[in-house]
């Protein structure tokens, strides 16, 4: 079963805390994204849980805080899928900044455009590979996105150009942090059909990007623990008799 579908997974709780925005006291208050990742996660009640990479939940948060009360508990079946997506891949930042910067720019305002063009052309050059080209998937999505405002890429593109050297500065989590602010905030307010169609479209393609850098395809996590059944146990040749073999600890 796809998890991003909107199909509720088998696992969830009969009775669960009601989504809403911002922070809660405990589950009998509500709950938001994160801090209901963390009541599925056995975790501590908290919007911090460790379960989930730290900027992946700050989109979490942000979009359901800024999700329509009527739309909100359309989020409830991507809850899951954020559990156990944790890890240090610095691409991780990179692709959630790149993907929430490309679904705001054609959307947003003309006071936005610039600076997520800006961000939109930071996380290119540091996604590119050594030999300066982008995987299929991104270099399409940027293009999309400024097919839609051709003369804020030109504009981003010259000033990138005239800053000299910071260019070379470090992508950090702060860096990352802003970009997913200001595009959630211009997803949602932006005079669009449906900016919490757009929004959900955005958490799900993000938890799908992390899923594919911090979580092992399930055949190759099935082909080394078979591996792993089928090695012959190791004894020492001292060690003939079954009754002497010790277990090693776990």
């Amino acid at each position: 079963m796809n998890r991003l579908k909107g199909n509720p997974p088998e696992s969830m709780p009969d009775l669960m805390p009601v989504l809403s925005r911002g922070k809660h006291r405990n589950p009998r208050s509500g709950a938001c994204f994160m801090e209901f990742a963390s009541y599925l996660a056995g975790e501590s009640w908290t919007d911090h849980p460790a379960c989930t990479h730290p900027l992946l939940a700050s989109l979490a948060r942000m979009v359901n805080d800024c999700t329509s009360d009527t739309a909100r508990a359309r989020l409830v079946p991507l809850i899951p899928s954020v559990i156990g997506l944790n890890g240090d891949n610095p691409r991780v930042r990179l692709l959630i900044a790149h993907r929430a910067a490309a679904s705001a720019l054609p959307v947003t305002s003309a006071d936005h455009q610039r600076a997520l063009a800006v961000g939109i052309l930071n996380c290119e050059r540091h996604l590119a590979r050594p030999d300066g080209e982008l995987d299929e998937d991104v270099a399409a999505r940027i293009r999309t996105a400024f097919d839609a405002a051709p003369d804020t890429e030109r504009w981003a593109r010259e000033f990138i150009s005239s800053m000299g050297s910071w260019t070379r500065s470090k992508f950090t989590d702060r860096t990352a942090e802003t970009i997913i602010r200001v595009s959630v905030q211009a997803i949602a307010e932006a005079c669009t059909p449906d900016p919490d169609g757009q929004l959900y479209d955005l958490l799900a393609g993000a938890i799908e990007d992390c899923t594919a850098l911090l979580a092992p395809p399930a055949a190759e996590t099935t082909r080394e623990e078979t591996t792993r059944e089928e090695q012959p146990v190791r004894t020492h040749p001292l060690q003939t008799n079954p009754a002497q073999t010790r277990t090693a600890r776990v």
